[in-house]
């Protein structure tokens, strides 16, 4: 676990903290701030792709192998981002750097739920995410330091450092497996045809989005509405990688007694927090509350990861895969729909208020699919990951 999880750490470091870089690396490219934001899309994009990509390609490849060369492909492409020599190369090895990023996670959470009993799969996954919410505590905060000392290539020479390390220890410590029996592209993509698979991806895509829309902008709120200086942002960032990393916990361990009540209060639980914020932004206390209620909403990745691993059938690691793509989505459409409320006029409070509809629409959604599921429609048949050993 701790060795999955390393690789979460390693993951959520390069990605977070490439947002925190993006003034010296636009600054040392020689090009400017907007300019330097595609190379964060970049990534994005490789996520995006990526994850689909690998899962059908590798359905034969024993998933503690592939755990390793996806973390060998994420070493190299990490090293090659910090010895970039221009803008336009940058944008190649991000794009590469994020094509191994939700091929591991969803390969670490099937191999995490295949070492625990079936009623555990959701802690199990949360022990591997919380890899990447211990990065936007101390990963991120390191690495943003390690650019200011050193230079901003160092943050993404760490990382390559770090996934190095994971390939070791998934080499010391995962167990031995073997290709599951009658695994193949074609099999994987089945998972395609399933309505649940869909509707849950939509979920993530749609009820994650609002948390992003306000992550985004947090840091110009807090100059503009709360009126601190630029010195708070890294503690109240801090503030809501542990609200996330709580949520992440306890979310699973409810999960594993109820999974559906809790997406449903989960989503709630967002879109109420969400609602609140504008009201707690003009305070840096309460402002700082209220981030760290929304990073709880955070938990619900792990609990949709698990609700994949039932409604997917036997197309489990394309399944799990996509889950990464689905945030990454969300990840996009956050941020696009907050910014445009801040540019219609209503204000960096707005974020809060769309990212409360993006919840209730994730709710929504997910109402759907429980409609269709006690209709019989695509009744999900509830199994564990397949045992990795």
């Amino acid at each position: 676990m701790l060795a999955l999880g390393m690789g979460g750490f390693a993951i959520g470091t390069t990605e977070f903290a490439a947002m925190s870089l993006l003034p010296y690396f636009a600054e040392g490219l020689g090009i400017d701030a907007p300019t330097a934001g595609h190379v964060i899309s970049a990534y994005a994009l490789g996520v995006v792709v990526g994850a689909p990509v690998i899962a059908v390609l590798s359905a034969r490849v024993a998933r503690r192998t592939l755990l390793i060369g996806l973390m060998a492909v994420f070493a190299l492409a990490n090293g090659l981002s910090a010895f970039a020599p221009d803008y336009h190369w940058m944008l190649v090895f991000r794009f590469l750097s994020g094509l191994p990023h939700g091929a591991y996670f969803g390969v670490a959470a099937l191999v995490a739920a295949g070492l625990v009993p079936a009623n555990r799969r959701a802690q199990a996954v949360a022990l591997v995410l919380s890899g990447l919410t211990v990065a936007t505590i101390i990963g991120v905060p390191a690495a943003n330091l390690l650019g200011q000392w050193l230079g901003w290539r160092w943050g993404f020479g760490i990382v390559a450092v770090l996934a190095l390390i994971t390939a070791a220890m998934v080499w010391r410590f995962a167990p031995q497996d073997r290709p599951q029996a009658g695994a193949s592209p074609l099999r994987e993509l089945a998972a395609l045809r399933k309505p649940q698979v869909w509707l849950t991806l939509g979920v993530g895509a749609i009820g994650f989005g609002g948390m992003f829309a306000v992550y985004t902008y947090v840091a110009s709120t807090m100059i503009e509405v709360t009126g601190v200086s630029a010195a708070w942002v890294p503690a109240v960032l801090a503030v809501f990688g542990t609200g996330m990393m709580i949520g992440n916990l306890g979310a699973a361990w409810l999960a594993d007694r109820a999974l559906v009540p809790t997406v449903i209060g989960l989503l709630l639980w967002s879109a109420a927090t969400l609602a609140l914020y504008p009201f707690a932004a003009g305070d840096i206390v309460t402002l700082s509350l209220s981030v760290f209620l929304i990073g709880m909403g955070g938990g619900l990745g792990s609990v949709l990861q698990t609700r994949l691993m039932d409604v997917a059938g036997e197309a489990q690691t394309l399944a799990a895969a996509l889950h990464h793509s689905a945030f990454n989505v969300a990840n996009a459409l956050g941020p696009l729909l907050g910014g445009a409320a801040i540019a219609a006029g209503y204000g960096w409070t707005s974020t809060g208020w769309v990212g409360a509809g993006l919840a209730l629409g994730g709710l929504a959604i997910f109402g759907l699919s429980l409609f269709l599921e006690r209709r019989g429609a695509a009744t999900p048949v509830a199994r564990p990951a397949a045992q990795c050993c």
